[in-house]
């Protein structure tokens, strides 16, 4: 295979290759040299409270400590559902640092969304923000989790403020703080029980599992991709390679800053910013609401960041506003767009007002994540995933595993040191998305230029992309077909301008009463917002081939 893409690599000063450490190193001891390196360096801001390295290594210590209190064994499960708050660097570097397991999960899921969650992980301990305890409560004793601790928004902020933003938080919204859970601990409590000192270091290698980030993968079902330490290793070290032109080889500049306003729960926030800003000593900007874009705005015109990751939703939803364009943007070396398609009337218009290319680049959950990016050296919006990173290598092969010839449509598979070491406890799933010399087949349709450049033109499957979050149909279809109203159903995506795609529903109803708002009300109860269909069709039929397989191909004529 011809690799196009490397005099891109030679022009814009991209090194074609990472040297891993070696075996008996982790993502641990790369993240506590920094500790070190970086000491009185803000790590976190969170609602103007600030987080320094030291104090990140000694809070997190402290957290690895008290999981080892538990005696729980080496590779041990523990999910963590939260939003961006101070709380989350500490219990996922705990996690870490105590030799288990981290579990992501996206504190907006349902019950049923969460208790397969907890029992497809495994998980044995659950960490979990207060305004969502709710949640796991009405899951109670279905789950195999044995520990669970429960943190406010406030813990770290201070007595007086985080008492203050508590109170808000539960009495002028509403948010009624949720202890029905037997034998709970409070976060602080659990960092109260043990000493720093405690903790003792277990021995890791870049073979040992390190996350399970949950995705669709290329069917309905909710899989956990395995990551293991050498693949967020790789991938850090990749994207380091990629962004030194922006940033330097070496540590970036005291003052250099993240936005964080994408969910550090989602693999795209958990590597571009908060790992990366670590390993480079940048201070991550902790945006828990990014739809509320006066309190963006705040921060933005406070902080002036150097690095911008974002959504195509959040850009364009910014470029829209008229106090944005007032900021002053003279510090902004990259923006990134990932998680979905950037439209190009929005990188034009970002460029104008901040003067900065949007560097669009492309990853999944199962490459850990990046894989391809534009390089940031670039002039110009190219309207394409990019090149691949370092040590990666990109084919485009047809439906029986041959490469297609450059400028031809086929499928976009994926090999490096970041695709995942396979699906959790799916052996079976993993052999149908790998080939036999290591590719990781996308399900993404795309094509090749030839520097190297690649351009995603479809979806082999029926996978519908909300605002950089992967929806899949067939989970929708289980949901709403058990309304007892409903005959049949199915999902398609439908373009959609703030979140590039939504699902739209076709129902063949059973009993004539049935409404388009019962519809949406039984689907707000059981699937996470993003899910939820925004269109209601009713059908008298559903198209469907020969042998009665509903064609959603049909659907969407």
């Amino acid at each position: 295979m011809e690799k196009t893409w490397l005099a891109e690599y030679q022009k814009t000063g991209i090194p074609e290759s990472i040297e891993l450490p070696s075996e008996n190193t982790s993502l641990v001891d790369i993240l506590e040299r920094n500790f070190q390196k970086f000491g009185s360096r803000d790590a976190f801001i969170f609602m103007d409270k600030a987080m320094s390295f030291s104090e990140l290594e000694i809070a997190s210590r402290k957290f690895a400590a008290y999981l080892q209190s538990l005696g729980l064994a080496k590779g041990t499960r523990v999910a963590v559902m939260m939003p961006n708050v101070l709380q989350y660097p500490v219990v996922a570097l705990g996690v870490f640092r105590a030799g288990l397991v981290l579990v992501n999960v996206n504190p907006l899921y349902t019950s049923r969304e969460l208790e397969h969650q907890l029992n497809d992980s495994g998980a044995e301990v659950l960490v979990i923000i207060e305004n969502f305890a709710t949640i796991y409560q009405a899951i109670i004793g279905k789950t195999a989790v044995k520990h669970v601790v429960v943190a406010t928004v406030g813990d770290m902020l201070g007595t007086l403020k985080g008492t203050l933003v508590n109170f808000v938080l539960r009495k002028v919204r509403k948010q009624i703080p949720a202890w029905n859970i037997p034998g709970y601990v409070k976060f602080n409590t659990a960092m109260e029980k043990v000493n720093a000192n405690s903790y003792k270091r277990p021995q890791l290698s870049l073979s040992d599992t390190a996350l399970l980030q949950y995705t669709g993968g290329t069917t309905g079902v909710s899989k956990g991709a395995e990551l293991s330490h050498r693949n967020l290793v790789a991938n850090l070290l990749q994207c380091d390679g990629i962004f030194q032109s922006k940033f330097g080889p070496g540590d970036s500049e005291k003052d250099d800053r993240v936005f964080c306003a994408l969910p550090l729960y989602h693999i795209f926030a958990f590597m571009v910013c908060a790992l990366y800003g670590m390993y480079k000593g940048q201070a991550n900007i902790l945006i828990p609401n990014p739809r509320d874009l006066p309190a963006v705005i705040k921060e933005l015109r406070k902080y002036q960041p150097t690095f911008f990751p974002a959504v195509n939703t959040l850009f364009n939803a910014l470029v829209h506003n008229e106090e944005f364009k007032q900021l002053d943007h003279s510090r902004l070396k990259i923006s990134m767009g990932g998680g979905m398609a950037v439209m190009e009337s929005t990188a034009a218009a970002w460029k104008k007002i901040t003067g900065s290319i949007i560097v669009e680049g492309y990853g999944l959950s199962e490459t850990s994540p990046v894989a391809t990016v534009n390089p940031p050296a670039s002039t110009e919006f190219t309207g394409t995933i990019g090149i691949p990173l370092p040590s990666t290598d990109v084919a485009i092969l047809d439906d029986d595993g041959n490469h297609v010839a450059l400028g031809e449509q086929g499928e976009l598979c994926i090999r490096g040191p970041q695709v995942m070491k396979g699906y959790w406890n799916r052996p079976d799933e993993t052999e149908k998305v790998m080939t036999a010399d290591g590719f990781f087949r996308t399900g993404d349709i795309a094509i090749m230029d030839e520097r190297g450049y690649t351009k995603i033109v479809d979806r082999k499957k029926d996978m519908i992309l909300v605002s950089g979050f992967n929806v899949y149909p067939s989970e929708i279809e289980e949901v709403i077909s058990k309304h007892p109203k409903v005959l049949e159903v199915a999902v398609i995506g439908v373009k959609d301008e703030k979140s590039g795609e939504v699902p739209k529903l076709f129902v063949v109803k059973k009993d004539p009463s049935l409404t388009t708002e019962e519809i949406l009300a039984y689907a707000k109860e059981n699937l996470t917002g993003y899910k939820r269909p925004r269109y209601v069709e009713f059908m008298d039929e559903l198209p469907k081939s020969n042998v009665g397989k509903i064609l959603r191909k049909d659907l969407r004529k």
